[in-house]
């Protein structure tokens, strides 16, 4: 019983919140409540957490070294020993199988995103993540995939502004985790990620502030874009705005004030005021442009 949780934390579940990106194409599509798609797009996040949680064991094997001398990673499944390299190993490529099977099954285009996003994280893994700036750019080419990948499945097109701004919050998350990696990891830094020799504080600080401006300007605009207003036929999405600037504003808070780097992903499961604020917006974006009330 203890190994079959062992082999599902390998997985790294906490990281499958990325996967939601997927239904942001049937929200603003306004077809949440289509029960068909609803239920196709589900099936969709799982199967994309699963072919994700695949490559995440493959990483965590490739780096089990590395990931000794990471105050928190060396607590996951494989790094702790909990489970085995070769066992892992198989069950990975068994699941990434499985996952891509079904996939196909669920929609061929779907399958084909779901291959792009697996080739590009196994490039990702060997080459491009010790490359400074590009490591970031494909981290958020792994989130728009992922709203791609929501969109083709319920056959409409990926909006200029979903891309945008998807991108830029994607970017946003990228460099605040290489400042927690850095915050945490100080002289070891570079032992465990050698990209990290080629940043410092002062350089990330300026790309997060780039991007946390870029992605609340974006967000903004588009809110009030006049393509906007004629597709949900309201202006009102512009209220939605304050729920985002307390979200980036909370996190940024988060990584600066309260240094938390056991690991950013989980602030988002963790930290209460983040996930009310996020609940909250999520319930004020289906009234507007669903018209509920």
């Amino acid at each position: 019983m203890k190994s079959t949780y062992y082999f599902f934390l390998s997985l790294r579940p906490h990281q499958w919140l990325k996967n939601i990106l997927i239904f942001a194409g049937l929200i603003f599509a306004q077809k949440l409540f289509n029960i068909s798609l609803l239920l196709k797009t589900v099936f969709a996040f799982l199967l994309f957490s699963f072919a994700s949680g695949s490559l995440y064991i493959l990483n965590d094997i490739k780096d089990y070294e590395k990931d000794k001398l990471h105050p928190e990673k060396k607590k996951r499944p494989i790094a702790s020993g909990l489970i085995n390299k070769k066992i892992a190993f198989i069950f990975a490529i068994i699941l990434l199988i499985l996952s891509l099977i079904f996939s196909y099954i669920l929609s061929p285009s779907f399958f084909w995103v779901l291959v792009f996003y697996i080739v590009l994280f196994i490039f990702y893994t060997l080459y491009l993540k010790d490359i400074v700036i590009l490591d970031v750019i494909v981290v958020s080419i792994g989130f728009l995939l992922r709203a791609w990948a929501g969109t083709i499945l319920i056959n409409v097109s990926l909006s200029e502004w979903l891309f945008i701004c998807t991108i830029l919050l994607a970017l946003f998350l990228a460099l605040t985790k290489r400042k927690t990696e850095l915050e945490m990891l100080n002289e070891k830094a570079i032992f465990h990620r050698k990209v990290l020799k080629y940043y410092s504080h002062n350089f990330l600080d300026q790309m997060i502030s780039v991007t946390t401006a870029s992605s609340l300007i974006a967000y903004g605009i588009y809110t009030v874009a006049p393509e906007t207003i004629n597709k949900f036929k309201t202006k009102s999405l512009v209220l939605t705005l304050p729920f985002v600037i307390y979200g980036i504003f909370r996190y940024l808070y988060l990584v600066y004030q309260k240094q938390f780097f056991e690991n950013p992903d989980k602030a988002f499961i963790k930290d209460i005021p983040l996930l009310i604020n996020i609940v909250l917006w999520f319930i004020c974006v289906v009234f507007i442009i669903y018209k509920v009330v």
